[in-house]
Order: C-alpha cells, then structure tokens, then sequence
C-alpha cells in the first residue's frame, strides 16, 4: 500500500489552529479539523488505510482521535470502514467531493519529541478483574485555544441529522451562541424541563458533530461510558472506548442525556474529568490514563418529572449554570401546528406547571401531531394526541382537547372492526 507523505501537494486551507498543545507540542485543532486532516490523508491515498497508517502520516496526534475521526467520517459517508481486522477506512465518492470542495492540506511532519517526553507504549490489557492503578498526580488544567468573536447566530442552525433547530434567547442572545460561550468558558452545563421540549436538538445545533453521547437510563453501566472489552473475529477480546474517553482525547463535548436516570455510582466515573485533573482511569484498560483534550466540555440533560430521575448533590454541584427548558408554543404555530391544538397545549403546560396534572404535550408532540394530520387527518391526529396522555391525565386532556376542537367526545385512536 502507498501512503501519502506530509509533503503531498494540496490546495487550499483549513480552519486555522491556536495555540500550541502543551503535551504533543503540535498546533491546537478546530472542532472538526482533525475530521478534515484524515479526510485529505484519505483523498491522497492509493488503497484503504488503517488507524495506524493515518497516524503515521499525522505525526503527533492521537490515534484515538484519529480512530474517532474515521468513525465520524463513515457516520457521515465520506468513507466506508472495510470488514476485517484492523480496521481499514477507504474515501467515498461524497467524501471525494468534500474535499474538493473544502481542501484541507496535510500538515508537514514534526520532529520527534524527546525520548523523555514520549508516552510509554500501550501495555496489553490483562482481564479487567486483574487491573488496578494507583490515582494519578495532579495537573494543570488545560485550558480551550483562544476563540475569536464570533458572528452572531441569526436563523435556523442545521444539526447533524440535516432537521433544522430555530434559535431561541437565552440570556437576551441567541441560545446556541451562549452554549458555545460557556463551552470556550469551560462552564459545564445542564438543561432541564419535561421530555420533548428540545433539549437535546438545542445540544446537537450547539455543538454539530463534535458531540458525544451517553444515552442515560436505570441500566447504564460504567462500562457503557467510559467502555469494555467487545469480542473480536479472531476469538478474542479488545477494549473499546467508550464516549467519555473519545470525547476526552478528541477535545469533543460529552451529552450526558437523562443523566438523573443513571444511578449515582455508575454517574460518578465522569466526576474526575470535570474536576482540576481532567484526567480518568480506564481500569479495564490496564490502569491507562485519560487527559482531557483542550475544548473538551460536558452537558447534560435532566427531565425532573420523569419517573426515577433523581438530580443529586453531587450532580448538581457540578453544574455552575442550569438552563429550564420549555416548549416554544410560538414555533409550533409558526410550524403550522393547527392553532387549535396550540391554545390546549398552553393551557395543559400551565396546568402542568402548577402541578395540578403530570403530562402536557410538548413540542415534540405536537409537530408529530402536524405530522399525522398532514398523513390521517385532523381527527385521527387528535384522537392519537389524547392517547398519548398517561391515564391519570387523560381526563384533562381529552377536556382541553375537546374544548379547543368544540368536540364534546374524543376516543383515543384504537383499531376498529374486522374489514
């Protein structure tokens, strides 16, 4: 296989690094840069390239960062990961015509580091109940590169999954552009309010692709975050790194979404990357030590309503800036959420605020019931609607409902008769 050289001739420029990491003594990188460089090493290669090989070529960086880097290109189809072991990464025609259209060179090669500042090899990782490691000493805090004045957010913000996010004020300016500064800020962020009011599609519009998550529930285990030995072909065992890590070496944000439904215990593995060490141990891994990457950064999400969730001391205190999150009635019209449907869900959500009734239909809700209108008709849409409504509520809101519809009776929608 021929490999591209740091001296392969490339057009145009990437995002401009700033600052220097003081670890690999290499240029900081823009969120997505790193994507970028080992999309250009790929475009310049003559086969497939694995982990190993792109590394060769990026000297200095992670290969952990550039094994995420790939992931995160497949994610998006600009390369194909070959079956196999190693893993092996191929360019794609989209991923071809990204590149042209945003050239990113290969940055030249840098001199080895000094023998005294080269990380030890990675040892082979014995089985996870032999392992052990002492805590590691403390160190300096890393600190974000320097962010220039941003142009300031004004209309929707696409996110990863191509669904646009509509901007809203937080602190009398756009919300995403104030998650942004608190990220540069490293001011950890949780948002809370009832399920499908927008939360995580506020979290996705903030931070794009850079976003890690831990899906949280009463059965998320420590190795679901910080990761766990897989099975491989040959009959084997390796480790996998979970989003935590990643995100760590990466310099990503961490989503730590429903994260009051994760028992404390098992939460309680990410409190050492939030404080002063920024570092965590992969005990599983043979003791290796974690450091956060500059621009690392985690946010979570708590719906206080939802059965189970408990926001604890210690969560909370981690949290200097906790954000309510509530449906925007107003875009649900503006989406053309019928109008009708609009006026009963306000009236259900200040129901719901002054704790007379557990459930009121938010966002999500109604512009899945647009949805179904658009595909069943109003009165499907609005009989699936009440159904949705734990049976405790129902009452109230098949009264709302009715009310805004001038409807005295509105059955959930159930199967009838046999054709």
């Amino acid at each position: 296989m021929t490999t591209p050289t740091a001296s392969t001739p490339t057009t145009g420029g990437s995002a401009t690094s700033s600052g220097i990491n003081a670890v690999s003594g290499l240029p900081r990188l823009r969120a997505g840069e790193l994507q970028n460089q080992v999309l250009a090493v790929l475009a310049h290669a003559s086969s497939a390239m694995d982990v190993g090989d792109i590394a060769a070529v990026l000297v200095g960086r992670s290969s952990g960062a550039i094994g995420q880097a790939c992931d995160r290109l497949t994610e998006r189809g600009h390369a194909d990961l070959l079956p196999g072991s190693p893993k092996r990464y191929r360019i794609t025609p989209a991923g071809t015509a990204a590149h042209r259209t945003n050239p990113t060179p290969i940055p030249p090669a840098q001199p080895a580091r000094p023998a005294s500042a080269t990380a030890p090899a990675t040892p082979t990782p014995p089985p996870p109940s032999t392992t052990s490691a002492a805590r590691p000493a403390t160190t300096t805090r890393p600190t974000a590169a320097p962010v220039g004045p941003r142009k300031p957010t004004s209309g929707p913000v696409r996110r990863p999954n191509g669904q646009l996010y509509y901007p809203r004020l937080l602190a009398k300016r756009p919300d995403v552009d104030v998650l942004r500064d608190l990220r540069d800020a490293d001011v950890p962020v949780l948002l809370y309010g009832p399920p499908g009011t927008g939360k995580t599609s506020l979290i996705e519009a903030a931070f794009g692709t850079d976003l890690y998550t831990v899906p949280g529930d009463g059965d998320t285990t420590v190795g679901d975050i910080v990761g766990d030995y897989v099975p491989t072909d040959s009959g084997g065992y390796e480790f996998v790194p979970g989003p935590l890590p990643r995100a760590m070496e990466a310099g990503g944000v961490l989503f730590i979404d429903d994260a009051t439904l994760i028992q404390p215990k098992v939460l309680a593995v990410v409190y050492p990357a939030m404080d002063g060490r920024r570092q965590i141990i992969l005990k599983a891994a043979a003791g290796r030590v974690v450091t956060a990457a500059p621009g690392f950064y985690i946010v979570a999400g708590h719906n206080p309503g939802v059965h189970g969730a408990v926001l604890t001391e210690a969560l909370a205190s981690r949290f200097a800036t906790q954000v309510k999150v509530s449906s925007d009635y107003d875009l649900a019209a503006a989406l053309g959420v019928d109008s009708r449907m609009v006026r009963a869900a306000r009236n259900l959500a200040t129901q719901y605020d002054s704790g007379e009734i557990g459930w009121a239909p938010q966002l999500r809700e109604l512009l899945a019931f647009k949805r179904i209108t658009d595909v069943l008709g109003i009165d499907t849409a609005t009989a699936n609607l009440i159904g949705l409504a734990p049976v405790e509520d129902r009452d109230v809101v098949h009264k709302a409902v009715g009310q805004a519809f001038a409807k005295a009776k509105i059955l959930p929608l159930a199967l009838g008769n046999q054709l």
